[in-house]
């Protein structure tokens, strides 16, 4: 049988799991963008773009067998079921396998303590609110009508391009200070691989939490990056007198220790990096490799 995979919204995560697990994915793989600039990028790496919301995606859904969502919620609305939904419900009983990215955010705040699929959510933000509504609107879609949902939960996501060594060079990093704050992160490279290892092997229903084995709080992060560079460690800033964005404000609004226990079970997953500090040692090693 002929497959195909829609991926909406090509962000970070999506395109390192084409980037590394292209043999593991059904092809051919269309993914949506919003400019004709980021088209041509995705054309460059063997992917079919789709400008969305605006294509006429009819014909794309009839054709898929797995589907990826990672496009965030917008003012509080999926856009994908938002343009998309009856079109969806149709050819529900047709795909093999869709996977929903969602975040670690819809369990709330726990004051440090483990967290794991069977916790239910009650999130502390507005971002976490809304993502708890878009997972039971993608869970009806299963309900009634045979949709093979995968929910992944994600944490904060690091990796190439994306850490705090930039920050550490450039003197604007700062050790934020909240007693008991707690985070849990995942590597880029490693939700690349429980995404393959779930498209591999489909369980429809299940809920993954995608991260890492060792929950940290913030600062240690910070000052362990400084360490690889040599430099001093940032300034401690308490965190009653910092003064963040109020994005940057909400992420200490919840603290959690977030359990991967079914990930590694289930999808048999060995992270690549378990810890913060095998993740930023890769990290670092691969850019002076680059120089």
């Amino acid at each position: 049988m002929a497959m195909s995979l829609i991926i909406f919204g090509m962000g970070y995560s999506c395109k390192v799991l084409v980037e590394n697990h292209r043999d593991a994915l059904p092809a051919p793989i269309i993914a949506t963008t919003r400019s004709e600039e980021k088209a041509e990028g995705l054309r460059a790496r063997g992917v079919t773009p789709r400008i969305f919301p605006g294509s006429d995606m009819a014909d794309d859904l009839a054709r898929a067998t797995h589907l990826l969502i990672s496009a965030g919620p917008e003012d509080g609305a999926d856009p994908v079921l938002k343009h998309l939904h009856d079109q969806i419900a149709a050819v529900a009983r047709s795909l093999k396998w869709v996977g929903y990215l969602s975040t670690t955010g819809v369990y709330g705040h726990h004051g440090g303590d483990w967290v794991d699929e069977t916790t239910p959510p009650d999130p502390a933000t507005r971002r976490g609110q809304a993502r708890v509504v878009t997972e039971g609107q993608w869970q009806a879609l299963m309900r009634d009508h045979g949709l093979p949902l995968h929910i992944f939960r994600l944490p904060g996501i690091y990796g190439p391009g994306r850490g705090p060594f930039e920050k550490v060079r450039n003197g604007t990093a700062r050790r934020i200070i909240k007693p008991g704050q707690v985070f849990s992160r995942i590597h880029v490279e490693d939700i690349a691989q429980a995404l393959a290892a779930s498209i591999s092997a489909p369980n429809p229903g299940a809920i993954y939490n995608i991260c890492d084995d060792d929950p940290a709080a913030p600062e240690d992060v910070i000052g362990y990056a400084a360490h690889l560079l040599g430099r001093p460690l940032p300034p401690a800033t308490p965190f009653d007198e910092a003064d963040l964005s109020p994005m940057a404000r909400s992420f200490y609004a919840e603290s959690k220790r977030v359990s991967n226990a079914r990930m590694k079970r289930e999808l048999g997953v060995t992270l690549k990096y378990p810890t913060y500090k095998a993740g930023l040692d890769a990290l670092l090693a691969a850019e002076r490799d680059r120089k």
